[in-house]
This record gives structure tokens, sequence and C-alpha cells, in this order.
């Protein structure tokens, strides 16, 4: 820049020649040069403008045109600001701006900038001021990130304001509380906090123990969580303490070097959650302690306790009345430590008019016996008894009131509907107890009476008592024997007209054959043929009526599967749900039982429609093909490998990480009491695990949930072909041919054995048969055949202990099991799932499942 400034021609300027100039100046120019700070001279009244090297990078494009110029000219943009800054400085001013704003145009564009300027006057040798020393230092960036850091703390601010949980901010050693949200501020009730100290706003903390808790988090720095910790506290004045339940976190606050400086504390007020569930366990004790209570003083003392100390009242207690005299007789009563029994007679009318609401079964709760028009002018008499406030649950008999369970608070009580509903449960499970233990008192009584009579008379008796029994009996087996007549006859009906379609096609057909006429033979075979196979839907509709069907995995595409319940589905989701299916082109098959699938699937759209309820949504069910690697699969406890995955996604309320890590546990439901049993995501998740896959959800609250399936992808076998043998029977494989296949059918129905026999000669098979077990083991000992074919229900031996005896003379010996006996769990430990063949089935299916025994036994 010293350079710029000696080759510039300044004679055109009210400087002079740069020879000309006196030293003031020039010493001025030699300081201003080695700054390293942006500094700009402006010189005489016209403000000519010389600077240094860092000024000249302020300036952007506009240098080195600046040079040299008067600052007017120069700088238009600020002409009024450096006009003032001249009158000042020749006046022998200074001036100071922190962060000015300015619009500059220093690269052909006018931009906003912030600057700190200092300016100073440059005297001559005489001290007069002659120029102005401008030190320019640009804060443009400081000045947006202050202004950002605003708008997040504003953010913040807003946030913190409007939280559902309670928040404070604390510094320093003491726990200074600096800032407190409007929901801890209704916490804490009535009172001033910000600027004081924790033990100075809420000392009741510090005699709980919350304080020493803080001192702990502030000294080791460790984050301290609470779940239903009880806080009890006074939130407005003159009223009762308040026993709260807090769930909360104290989480160190540390400065740039990593010190503690304070603790922020957020949490939530769970007072209702924890007194609901304090109030299921008590009536789970109650219930468990009734079941040993065998006298009415013990259970009326037990039901007095439980609801003394789960209300926490004054006293609770239970006592008979004389409906006529109006008394009550205090037979048992629970009381808080410093309250006295009220165990005695007393007359109800001197305590206030409630005694007419109870004889009419009526149950009273009064939060201030003063305000109540029933006992205001009794108060005085109540209120010495530790009874500001009470509840009575009244026993009426035969429209007379006979008792009275009853609750006492020595304080104003608002009874919530919730602790109502308590006492009123309490008193239905006495009421209910008392009566089992009086007709067992009764009932023991009878039977010491019944021990009195002579034998003759009880001889007689239990001959009576065994006639009817016998009748009873005789009635019982009638109505099972009517029961199964109607299902028999419904079946019967059905099986009768299938075989009357079956006898009729057969009887054309015999005749057709022998006049010789073949025209429509084929169509009174596929007649009967059809009628086999509604038979044998039939016969699946009735095993899965008597619920004996196990897991039936198959290869299944799972494209089709969806495809075929989709229109289920929209009908199940209803018109406010836009049903979408992308089903992945080029799916992979799957090992799955596709019955089960679609249970899973239909389970999982109803879920995600109830996420969307009341407006509805989005419902996507996609399927793709997934590769899972080391990493992955870990994750998802699977090998590592191919899978299918099937995603049902929604657009409805989202869930939490915590709900997400509870929703396949067994039970688990965020449905209301009665919606939901919590054991549908429990059963997808299994179905998954079991079907060698997994499941996981995927959510994000107010935007939606995806529950993934993934299944692991199986060998796809060409349609219409199985693996093994081909068509003959012969096993033939690339053009060469083999021996001649040979089969031993085990069958003891003389029929199904021949037609089985005949059908695979048909198909090129040799086949040697066996009426029953005994005769199959004879043939294995003279020879062995290259398969066995076994009905499971024999006589003499079953199916299962026919092929394990077969298995000792040839242990690897492929077997079919061809049955329709529902309950195969022995088979199946035998020979697998995999080998076994359902009754009734064509010669394709037969074909097909000896191709694939033998193809697995290669």
């Amino acid at each position: 820049m010293a350079g710029r400034i000696a080759r510039f021609d300044w004679a055109s300027t009210d400087l002079g020649p740069l020879e000309l100039w006196p030293a003031y100046l020039t010493g001025a120019l030699t300081n201003m040069l080695r700054c390293p700070m942006p500094i700009a001279t402006l010189w005489g009244e016209s403000g000519v403008l010389i600077y240094n090297d860092p000024y000249a990078k302020f300036s952007g494009a506009r240098h080195p045109g600046l040079l040299g110029m008067e600052i007017r000219e120069a700088w238009p943009e600020a002409a009024d600001l450096n006009d003032r800054v001249l009158k000042v400085c020749l006046a022998g001013g200074t001036l100071h701006y922190k962060d000015q704003e300015l619009h500059l145009n220093r690269d052909g564009v006018h931009r906003p900038l912030w600057v700190d300027l200092n300016y100073s006057p440059l005297v001559d040798d005489q001290g007069k001021p002659v120029g102005a020393q401008a030190l320019v230092v640009e804060t443009t960036d400081k000045v947006l990130a202050d202004r950002r850091l605003l708008m997040e703390r504003e953010r913040f601010a807003q946030l913190f304001e409007q939280s559902p949980s309670f928040m404070v901010l604390l510094q320093g050693p003491q726990h200074r509380i600096e800032l407190a949200n409007p929901k801890y501020m209704e916490l804490v009730g009535d009172r001033t906090v910000l600027g004081r100290t924790v033990a100075e706003a809420l000392p009741e903390a510090a005699e709980q123990g919350y304080v020493a808790m803080l001192d702990g988090v502030y000294s080791s720095g460790e984050a301290t969580t609470a779940f239903g910790a009880r806080f009890v506290i006074r939130q407005h004045a003159g009223a009762p303490l308040s026993e709260r339940y807090l769930d909360f976190v104290y989480q160190p606050i540390r400065d740039a070097v990593g010190a503690v400086t304070g603790i922020f504390v957020e949490g939530l007020d769970v007072t209702e959650r924890v007194v609901a569930q304090a109030r299921r366990d008590a009536l789970i004790e109650f219930t468990n302690q009734l079941r040993v209570l065998n006298n009415v003083h013990d259970i009326s003392l037990a039901a007095a306790r439980i609801l003394g100390e789960t209300l926490k009242a004054c006293r609770a207690g239970y006592g008979s009345i004389d409906h006529d005299a109006e008394t009550l007789q205090v037979e048992c009563d629970w009381t808080h430590t410093g309250v006295s029994s009220l165990q005695g007679l007393l007359h109800l009318r001197d305590y206030g008019s409630f005694v007419d609401n109870h004889k009419r079964d009526e149950f009273v709760a009064i939060g201030d016996v003063r305000e109540d028009p029933r006992t205001a002018a009794h108060a005085g008499r109540l209120e010495p008894l530790h009874a500001r406030a009470l509840m009575n649950a009244p026993v009426v008999e035969q429209g007379r009131l006979v008792a009275m369970l009853f609750v006492t608070s020595g304080d104003v009580r608002q009874w919530t509907q919730e602790e109502i509903g308590f006492m009123r449960e309490i008193a239905a499970r006495t009421r209910t107890a008392t009566e089992r233990v009086r007709n067992e008192l009764a009932l023991r009584d009878n039977e010491a009476q019944l021990r009195e009579v002579n034998e003759s008379l009880e001889r007689k008796v239990n001959e009576r008592t065994h006639e009817l029994m016998e009748v009873e009996a005789k009635f019982r087996q009638s109505q099972k024997m009517e029961a199964i007549g109607q299902l028999t006859g419904g079946i019967a009906h059905d099986f009768n007209n299938l075989l009357a379609g079956m006898g009729a096609s057969l009887q054309v057909l015999e005749k057709r054959l022998k006049a010789k006429n073949f025209d429509n033979t084929e169509r009174y075979i596929g007649m009967a043929q059809g009628a086999v196979r509604r038979a044998a839907s039939l016969t699946q509709r009735l095993l899965a009526f008597s619920r004996r069907q196990t897991l039936d995995p198959r290869p299944t595409d799972v494209n089709r599967l969806v495809g075929g319940i989709e229109e289920m589905v929209r009908r199940t989701v209803g018109p406010s749900v836009e049903v979408e299916v992308v089903g992945a082109g080029g799916l992979w098959l799957t090992q799955v039982d596709p019955s089960q699938l679609e249970n899973a699937v239909l389970n999982l759209c109803i879920n995600a429609r109830d996420a969307m309820a009341p407006n509805g949504g989005r419902l996507t069910i996609e399927t793709a093909n997934k590769w899972l690697d080391d990493r992955a699969a870990a994750e998802r406890d699977l090998p590592t490998g191919q899978y299918i995955s099937v995603c049902v996604t929604d657009t409805g309320v989202g869930m939490t990480p915590e709900i997400i890590s509870r929703a396949f546990d067994p039970f688990f439901t965020t449905k209301a009491d009665g919606e939901g049993t919590g054991l549908g995501l429990s059963q997808v998740y299994g179905f998954a695990r079991q079907s060698g896959g997994s499941a996981e959800i995927h959510s994000v609250e107010g935007e939606g949930t995806t529950v993934s399936l993934q299944f692991p992808q199986v060998a796809q076998t060409p349609q219409g072909a199985a693996p093994g043998a081909g068509p003959n029977g012969s096993g033939a494989a690339n053009g060469q041919a083999e021996k001649r296949v040979e089969l031993l059918v085990v069958e003891d129905d003389e029929a199904v054995r021949q037609g089985i026999a005949e059908g695979l000669r048909l198909l090129k098979y040799s086949v040697r048969e066996a009426s029953d077990g005994e005769s199959g083991l004879r043939e294995l000992r003279r020879h062995k055949p290259d398969l066995i074919m076994a009905d499971y229900l024999m006589p003499g031996m079953n199916g299962a202990e026919f092929i394990v005896a077969a298995r000792k003379l040839h242990p690897h010996i492929p077997v079919l099991v061809a049955t329709g006996y529902a309950d195969m769990a022995e088979v199946e430990r035998v020979v697998g799932a995999q080998s076994i063949l359902k009754k009734p089935f064509d010669l394709e299916t037969l074909n097909a499942a000896v191709g694939a025994e033998l193809m697995r036994k290669r």
C-alpha cells in the first residue's frame, strides 16, 4: 500500500504534491501503514482518503479506486455519517460506534454489514485538527452469530414455557433458581422461587432429601434419575399438604472446560399414575386377604385398613346399623397415628341428615362438612372426630339399612371419582366376602344339625341324591348327544350331497361306458373330482373348527398373498383410510404359513387404522427383497443372508421410544381398558421369530409408524414340476435311463390301497402292497424298496410305530405318510412335516410328493 501512495498523483488533490507534505502528515501515514488493523485517514475539510492494507481488504472491489478520493465521493452511501465525523473530529472531538450497521457497495451490490468505528482527530505541529483517523473493525459475523443465538434462546424459552413437563434451571453449588417454567410453578404453587436457592424457596425439598441429592449430582457430575419419587408440599397457603409423585432427572450443566456450573431439572408429575397403581395393588392385596379370612370382624378390619392406608385418611371403619333407631354400632375401625377409635354406639342423626341418603341406598361423599347442607349444622360435632370430610358406603338388605363402611379426613378434601370408585369397589367386595362367611357359618350350623338326623334319613337323602345325579348325568348325556346329533346331521347332509354328486356322476359314466357312449365323459369325471375337492375342503374346515391344525410353512409368494387380502383390508380399515399396496418386482419366495401371515398383516393393518383414528390417513403395505450383512443380521438376531420384508406403514400418531421398546411385550397395550388385550403385536413377533425371521418397529411421534417383518428367502421351485422323479416315476436325469422306482404301499383300507397302488402304476412306478404294519415289515425283510408310503391309523401298530420299526431295518429309507388324521405331532417328530401327504389328493400331487421325498433323500 505504501508503494501505491508513493506513486499516486497527489498534486490533483487538496493535499498537493507528495514531496511537499508536512512531517506530521507523513508521520501519521507511517504509523497507519504499520498498524495491522484497518485504518483510514481523512485529510482536510474534504476528507481526502488515505488507508492501509487491512482497510484495502475491507474495501473489497472498491480498492484501489478509493485512494485519494474525497470521503463523500468514496462512500456516498455513508455520506451523512462521514460529514458528522469530519465536523466532530476537525473540532477536536472523537466518535465511537459499536456494531454500527452500514449498507455499503463493496463488490457491486449494496449489502448490510456491521462495524466497530473509532474516530479521533489528526493534528498538525501546533495541535490544530487537520483531519480524522478512523479505526474500522468489521463485526458482521459476530453480530449475525449473536442474532442467531438470540433467536435460539427465544425459541428455547418458548419451548421451555410450553413444555408439558416441569423444568427448572439451577445455578451454582447453592442451586439458585435461575429459570422455572409454568409447569414447575404449578407444582410448587404460590411462592416466589426465582433468584432464591432451592433450600430457601422449597424448605420441604431440603427436609425430604432432594437438596442433598442435588449436592451429590453437583459434586459428582453424574446425572440422577428418579421414578415415582414421593414429594410432600403445601402448594397454597392454608391448604392441606399435597402428596405428589414425580419422575425426574437431575442433569449437570458444564462450562467450556467441563466444570459443573449448575443443574437442569426436568420431570413429570405422575401422581395419578402412581395413585392408580396403588389402588390396583390395594385391591389385589385385599382380594388375596379375603381368600384366607373366615370371620366378619377380620374382613371388616382388613377393608378399613386398606381404605385408610390407600386413601391416606384419618379413619376408616365398618359398623352395623339399626334402621329404625338410626344408630351405628362401630365394630372395628382403622385410625391414623394420633386419631382415636370410634368403636361403640353412635346416633347418626347427631351428625347430620345423610342417614336419609343411606336409607335410599345412596353413596355419600362430602368434601367439607361445614359447607354441605346435610352436615353444616353438625360440623361442630364432626370436626373433633377428624371428620372435616367423609365418605360413607351403605349396606341395604331388603329395603333396610343394615351396615355402613366409612372414611373420614381431618382436612377439607374434594373426593375424586377415582377415590369414590375405589371405595365402592372395596365396599362391594367386603359385602360379598361377609355374605360368603355368613353363608359358610350357616352351612356349618346346618351341617351340625344334619349330623343329628338319624342314619336312615341320611341314607334316604344319599339315595335321592344319587338318583338326582343319575338323572342329571342322563340329561347332560342327552344334551351332548343332541349337540353331536346336530353337528353330525349337518356334516351328513353336506357329505350326502357330495356323495350324491359323486355317485350320480359315476353311475351315469358307468352306463355310458357300457353303452360305449363316450360323449361328455370328461364332464362326469370332472363332476366327481369336483365333489371330492369340495369334500376335502369341508374336511379342512372341520379340522380348523376343532383347532387341530398346526403351523404349515410352505414356499409362499407374498405379493400374491397380500394381493389376495387387499380388498379385505380396505373393507376392514374403512373409507377414511387410503390403502396403497407396493409389491416389489421379482420378490423371492419365503417359507411361511400363509394363513398365519395373512392374520399377521391384517392384525398390523387394524393397529394402523386405530393409530389414525378418527381422522384416517394413508396405510401402505410394501414388500421388498433384502440382503442382511453381518451387522444388520446381528442387530436382528438372524443369520446373514437374503430375506424378504413386509412393511405396514401408517400416518398415525406414532410411538415414543419407550413405547417402541415395550410394544412386543405380552399384555402391553396403550389402548384404554377393554379395547385391547396387548397380545396382537407379541403374536406377530412370535410368528415372525418362529418362521426364522424377525419383526421391528420404526416410528416418529406425530408422523406415523412402520412395522417391518423379515422372512428368509427359500429357493424357488419351478411351477408344475416337483423336484425329484420325472412324470414317469423313473427318476431320469439328463436323458439317461435309470432303474424303475419301486414303492411299498402300506394301507389297511383295501379300496384306498388299491387306488393309490393303481395310480402309482399309471405313473410308471413299481408298486408292492401291504395291508398293515406287520405285513409291511415282512415285505421289508424280504426286499428293500426305494420309498415307503404308509397310512397313519392302522390296526395293530400305527404309522409312526411302523416307520420307527422300518428304519431299524433300513435306516435311511425315504418315507411318505399319507393320512387324513388331524394331529400329526407324533409323525412330524419321526419324519418331519415335509414328508406328510394330506388325504385326499390327486395323482399330480401324489407324483410331486413322491418325487420331492426321493429328491430329499438323495
